[in-house]
């Protein structure tokens, strides 16, 4: 995604059963390779992540 990826759109490069597409790859962006998942961030399931990953996104976006 050229020009980042907003607030609650599913990213481009995720596959079918939600893997990057790009993991392990030199053009995977360096925004997702410093990426450190931690329980806060995921919570114990998929369920859990998707709240609180929504949260971040727009917390951290720029108003």
């Amino acid at each position: 995604m050229p020009n980042g990826k907003p607030a609650g759109v599913r990213c481009i490069q995720l596959d079918d059963a939600n893997r990057c597409k790009l993991f392990g790859r030199p053009e995977r962006p360096a925004v997702c390779r410093r990426l450190r998942p931690e329980p806060a961030m995921c919570g114990a399931n998929r369920d859990e992540a998707l709240p609180n990953l929504a949260w971040m996104e727009i917390a951290s976006s720029p108003r």
